[in-house]
């Protein structure tokens, strides 16, 4: 990976971390208590006890996401950026630009 495609993989990281980020902030918003005072009726608080389930897990997988990403902007200025965690061989460019979490070419990955 050369320093042109090196700057943009970490523009992407940089990228996702913020916009990660501001969907932690909605999530957690969405993930709060349901007060039983509130006169939503019994089925529409069924529904909002489900939807806030669904929403739990969006978190748990952003917060995931956002560790990762944290990780991978880390190891952005060690050598070994941009090569796979298992087989040592390149990441491709266009993976780490979909994907800049990842740690494992496709083959691995599999």
């Amino acid at each position: 990976m050369n320093e042109k495609e090196k700057s943009e993989v970490v523009s992407r990281i940089k990228l996702e971390i913020d916009k990660t980020k501001s969907e932690i902030i909605e999530l957690k918003e969405l993930t709060k208590p349901i007060s039983p005072e509130n006169a939503i009726g019994r089925v529409s608080r069924m529904d909002a006890i489900n939807n806030k389930s669904i929403n739990e897990n969006r978190l748990r997988t952003a917060e995931n996401k956002l560790n990762k990403l944290n990780h991978s902007l880390r190891k952005s200025s060690e050598p070994g950026f941009g090569s796979c965690a298992r087989c040592g061989g390149n990441i491709a460019l266009g993976r780490l630009m979909l994907l800049p979490e990842s740690s494992y070419c496709i083959r691995c990955a599999k």
